[in-house]
């Protein structure tokens, strides 16, 4: 198995027809962030520690 190989999951709140959606992959220690429509574009990284405290701050908005 080669864990530098993303593996894209689809945020689950993203919907087939929506223009929102973003899909994240974890690679070794960093979370990749991009969106679903550009999957070639741009990209965020972020240790998983940051992840977690964006994941956070979303859920209390």
């Amino acid at each position: 198995m080669n864990f530098t190989v993303p593996v894209w999951r689809k945020a689950s709140r993203s919907h087939d027809d929506g223009d929102a959606c973003i899909e994240v992959a974890a690679i070794l220690d960093v979370v990749v962030v991009r969106d679903s429509k550009d999957p070639e574009g741009p990209r965020l990284v972020l240790e998983r520690e940051d992840f977690q405290r964006v994941i956070k701050v979303i859920k209390r908005a």
